[in-house]
C-alpha cells in the first residue's frame, strides 16, 4: 500500500512540475522604468521617442497619451499596444500626460505616468515622420502607397521618390506636393527606389524625413533545375530531393504527387522551404512518385515550375 501511495505522489509531483512550464508569471504590482522623455519635460520638438527598460515576463506594452491629463482628458492622442521598448510619435504643441504598462496573456503591470509639454516652434526645426511603406520591403505590384504623420504648421507636404538617391533633383521619379497625409503612385519600371517627405508652408520648410527604400520586382525567379534523383531512378527511403539554387530566390515550393503526376501525395504538399533539399520518407516498395519545384523571390513572384520527375521506391 505504501508503495502505491509513493507512486501516486510521484506522479502528482511530476504532473505539477510539467504544468509549471506553462504557468505564465504574473507581472501585477510591477512598474516599468521609463528612460525618455523625462518627467515634466518641456521641449519644442514635435517628434518624441517614448523609451523604457524592458520588463521581464511582459509580452507587449500598452502606451497611452492624452491631453492635458488623465484626470481631465480633453483628447485621447494615442492608445496602442507594441512589442518593443521604444515608440516614436509626432504630436502638436500642447500639454500631455503619457503612461506605459507591461502586459502578458494573464496579467498587467501598474502604469508608470509622466508629464510632457511641447511648445510651438519653427517648422525648420521639425521632421516629418514616415509611416508606410517600411524600409526594405519588396513589392510585386506597381501601386505604392506612401503615408506620413501630420506635422504642426505644415500646409503642404513634398514627396520625392527616386531611383538614384536624389543625386539630380531635376530628374527624379516623383516630386510633388500634396495637402494630404498620403499619396498613391503607380511605378512604370522595376527597380530599387528611395523616398522622403518634408513639410512646407508659405515661409519655411521642415527637415527632410529619413530616407526609406523599397524594391518593385514583378519578374519571377528563373526556372529551377532538378539535380537528384534522376528521372525514373530506383531509390531507397529516405529520398533526398535536390535542386539548384536560384540567385534571387527566397524560398522554394516542393510538390510531390502520386504516380498520376497530378494528385498531391499527402496533405503535406505543396510545401514551402528555404533550402535546396527536401527529404521524402514515405511510399511503399514498388510505388512510383512524382515531384517538381518552383522558386519564389522576396516580392512573392513565382518562377516557372521545373520539369516533373518520377522515382520508384525499391
Amino acid at each position: 500500500m505504501k508503495k502505491k501511495i509513493n507512486i501516486l505522489m510521484g506522479g502528482i509531483l511530476l504532473l505539477l512540475s510539467g504544468c509549471s512550464e506553462f504557468i505564465e508569471p504574473s507581472i501585477a504590482n510591477r512598474k516599468i522604468e521609463v528612460l525618455a522623455p523625462a518627467n515634466k519635460l518641456e521641449t519644442n520638438s514635435y517628434q518624441q521617442t517614448f523609451w523604457w527598460n524592458p520588463m521581464a515576463d511582459a509580452l507587449f506594452y500598452r502606451l497611452q497619451v492624452v491631453s492635458p491629463k488623465f484626470d481631465s482628458v480633453s483628447k485621447l492622442v494615442l492608445d496602442t499596444l507594441i512589442k518593443t521598448e521604444k515608440f516614436v510619435y509626432t504630436m502638436d504643441p500642447g500639454k500631455y500626460e503619457w503612461r506605459i504598462r507591461g502586459e502578458n496573456g494573464s496579467s498587467v503591470s501598474d502604469y508608470t505616468t509622466r508629464a510632457l509639454e511641447i511648445f510651438p516652434s519653427s517648422l525648420t526645426e521639425q521632421t516629418v515622420q514616415l509611416t508606410v511603406p517600411s524600409s526594405g520591403l519588396y513589392f510585386s505590384k506597381p501601386d505604392i502607397r506612401y503615408e506620413w504623420l501630420k506635422l504642426f504648421g505644415a500646409t503642404v507636404y513634398r514627396l520625392q521618390v527616386d531611383n538614384n538617391n536624389f543625386l539630380d533633383e531635376k530628374n527624379m521619379t516623383l516630386n510633388i506636393t500634396t495637402n494630404n497625409l498620403g499619396f498613391l503612385q503607380t511605378l512604370s519600371q522595376e527597380g530599387t527606389y528611395q523616398f522622403r517627405v518634408r513639410a512646407e508652408n508659405a515661409s519655411e520648410n521642415s527637415k527632410w524625413s529619413t530616407v526609406r527604400t523599397f524594391s518593385y520586382d514583378a519578374t519571377g525567379p528563373d526556372k529551377v533545375t532538378l539535380s537528384t534523383p534522376l528521372n525514373k531512378q530506383l531509390v531507397s527511403r529516405p529520398v533526398r530531393l535536390v535542386w539548384n539554387r536560384i540567385a534571387d530566390a527566397e524560398r522554394y515550393e516542393v510538390s510531390v504527387y502520386k504516380s498520376d503526376e497530378q494528385t498531391p501525395y499527402s496533405k503535406s504538399y505543396p510545401q514551402i522551404i528555404t533550402t535546396t533539399e527536401h527529404v521524402f520518407d514515405a511510399g511503399e516498395i514498388g510505388e512510383t512518385i512524382a515531384w517538381r519545384i518552383r522558386a519564389f523571390d522576396k516580392a512573392g513572384n513565382a518562377g516557372a515550375y521545373s520539369e516533373i520527375r518520377t522515382f520508384t521506391i525499391q
